[in-house]
């Protein structure tokens, strides 16, 4: 029976060793990890470009709704104070007050032997500052708009030429307060009063005797 020799076992068998070495493992584990690691890594970064390009994207949206935003509040504002503006106009208009209408409403109150010689209309306008809003510990106080006060006095010069001079003044001093517009025009408490006691008597052109007299009509102050 014929003997082999296997001249080369001990170089297979360190070979085979070699192939078998758990260091060559670990270091092709420890290699395999890595590229792992480096693509996961990527894909990592890849994302967060990503998210940085949606977020950029997402904050000139947000920049822009919110310059919108400001415009609108700014329109609306404006659109507020022309409102406002609007409003005090028709209350002003409707509140205003007319010299005809007045006029006409004198003509109602009339008093034999009583004559109207004068008529003085004193319109005086106050003005008020504003205050802004404020902030306490309590909470916020709200400010005030500035306000303009009407005040409107007119005053009534008469002569009392009747047959006994002086007689029809309280007369003429009802007959004004009556008068149905002026009620509505005319400051409810003491709206009307005689502003001067009834003059010595004198005499006219005519030889008739009369006394003079004022009365003040007083309109209620108008805030605007």
């Amino acid at each position: 029976m014929p003997i082999r020799i296997n001249l080369l076992a001990e170089a297979q068998m360190a070979e085979d060793r070699r192939r078998r070495d758990p260091a060559k493992r670990v270091i092709f584990a420890g290699a395999l990890l890595v590229a792992v690691a480096l693509v996961w890594s990527s894909s990592l970064l890849l994302k967060e470009m990503l998210a940085k390009k949606d977020l950029t994207q997402v904050q000139s949206e947000i920049q822009t709704r919110t310059n919108e935003y400001d415009r609108i509040l700014l329109s609306t504002k404006k659109i507020a104070d022309a409102q406002r503006r609007l409003d005090d106009l028709k209350r002003l208009s409707a509140a205003r007050f007319l010299q005809g209408s007045l006029l006409n409403a004198l003509q109602h109150a009339t008093v034999p032997g009583v004559e109207l010689t004068r008529l003085h209309v004193d319109q005086a306008y106050s003005y008020a500052e504003g205050t802004k809003s404020q902030t306490n510990r309590f909470g916020t106080v709200a400010g005030r708009p500035p306000t303009v006060t009407e005040k409107v006095v007119v005053t009534l010069d008469a002569r009392d030429s009747s047959a006994n001079p002086g007689d029809q003044v309280n007369k003429f001093n009802d007959a004004v307060a009556q008068q149905s517009y002026l009620q509505t025009l005319l400051d409810k408490t003491n709206g009307v009063r005689l502003a001067s006691a009834p003059s010595a008597p004198q005499t006219g052109p005519d030889g008739k005797p009369y006394v003079l007299f004022t009365l003040e009509c007083r309109c209620p102050d108008q805030s605007r």
